[in-house]
């Protein structure tokens, strides 16, 4: 019983683990569209350029940020 029990909770925390996964890169992708859309006055009130604005937002939805990798 034991066994089951253990087998149970390891899917349930790998299946979370994948939902958690794609709720953060469908957080990453949202993120990047809005910084997209920003002007430059919203852009210049964040301490970003346009043309860093644009490098990220034009990144792959898949290409998350170097903290996340190693996680």
């Amino acid at each position: 019983m034991a066994l089951i029990d253990h087998f149970a909770t390891t899917t349930q925390r790998i299946s979370g683990n994948r939902v958690m996964s794609l709720i953060a890169l469908v957080g990453l992708w949202r993120s990047r569209r809005a910084l997209a859309r920003l002007d430059t006055r919203a852009l210049e009130d964040i301490g970003v350029t346009r043309n860093a604005a644009d490098l990220e937002a034009n990144r792959p939805f898949w290409d998350v940020p170097e903290t996340w990798r190693n996680q």
